[in-house]
């Protein structure tokens, strides 16, 4: 899952096991679904798959410019932008505990990411708490993830549904305590993450979201 820490969005999921070619699908839908637009900062754990998808999604062929010199020209090569920056979490453990967490820089520069966090309203450090602490709104919401239950899916296709269907019902129709803003004196405004982000205007029900009309963008061929 693709998370927005600042608004608490969920941005995309890909449900099943973690592995090389489903991070490698979320990274290419993440990127579709956000334009691919370059995150001041992107974390996660160090589960190696994301350093290569993160290359591959956000990767541009740049060709060496001519030497003058005799000879074949110089290969295109794939280079990150600039502007990209990817840091990791590293927790040690002893006896399943967690004794120490340390952060590493993959891409980008030390300086750039201290730059992001200062930016950042909801976090000074590298870390993956937040989407840790959505791992558990997500068990709470869809009771088919609670650990030692009897309401187990008995068919992975209904998983993955109700999956989709509580990720991403969870950004229109579930208000965060943490987004809410004052408007008086001992008033408060309650707000979903898609109203933190601007994309609508009031907290929908289950029904409006259900049976609002869908739409898809096809692609040339």
């Amino acid at each position: 899952m693709a998370f927005d820490p600042e608004h608490r969005l969920v941005l995309s999921v890909i449900p099943g096991k973690r592995t090389e070619e489903k991070v490698q699908q979320l990274l290419q839908d993440f990127k579709e679904r956000t334009e691919g637009r370059i995150m001041n900062l992107m974390t996660s754990d160090e589960y190696p798959a994301y350093k290569t998808a993160i290359f591959e999604a956000y990767g541009v062929e740049r060709v060496p410019p001519r030497t003058g010199r005799p000879g074949r020209p110089q290969k295109a090569v794939k280079v990150l932008p600039r502007k990209l920056q990817y840091a990791t979490v590293h927790k040690e453990r002893e006896n399943g505990r967690v004794v120490k967490v340390t952060t590493r820089v993959v891409f980008g520069t030390l300086r750039a990411v201290l730059a992001a966090l200062a930016l950042s309203l909801v976090s000074t450090i590298v870390n993956t708490v937040f989407i840790e602490r959505h791992n558990g709104s997500d068990r709470n919401r869809n009771r088919r993830k609670v650990r030692k239950t009897c309401c187990f899916s008995k068919d992975w296709q209904v998983h993955e549904a109700m999956t989709y269907f509580t990720m991403y019902s969870y950004n229109f129709c579930w208000p965060v305590r943490t987004l809410r803003v004052k408007i008086g004196e001992q008033a408060y405004q309650q707000r979903t993450p898609a109203m933190a982000a601007g994309l609508t205007d009031h907290i929908w029900t289950t029904k409006e979201w259900v049976t609002y009309p869908v739409t898809s963008r096809l692609k040339d061929g």
